[in-house]
């Protein structure tokens, strides 16, 4: 099973990106987006519950972050505003069958290679 993540690139502080992450055969699944930035541990970002559409976002990006999908594409989005150097980092995404705990890494089976994004103050 593989991931692809997409999307990442250098920002100005106060732009937009967005990350696409493809998910083939994934639609049954919890998709997560994950973040993790030198030497820091890997970070929970949001995550969008499939079937229902459901999405959960970390306080830290809450109001500034959206998680979306689209069914015909497989593909989950990350789309982020307001970028400030503390979100630079590479964003991974990933996929788990379960619908609790998905805001812990441990919990994803599946994992894209990761994408990143580096905002320029």
């Amino acid at each position: 099973v593989q991931l692809q993540a997409s999307g990442g690139g250098l920002v100005q502080a106060g732009g937009s990106l967005r990350l696409s992450c493809i998910a083939p055969g994934r639609t049954l699944y919890t998709i997560g987006w994950f973040r993790q930035a030198p030497g820091k541990e890997r970070e929970f970002v949001g995550t969008i519950l499939w079937n229902f559409g459901s999405t959960y976002c970390a306080d830290s990006v809450k109001g500034r972050f959206t998680i979306s999908r689209d069914n015909a594409k497989n593909t989950v989005y990350l789309q982020m505003n307001s970028l400030n150097s503390a979100d630079t980092a590479v964003y991974f995404c990933a996929a788990t069958p379960q619908l609790t705990n998905y805001y812990i890494a441990s919990a994803y089976t599946y994992w894209g290679q990761g994408t990143l994004v580096t905002v320029s103050s």
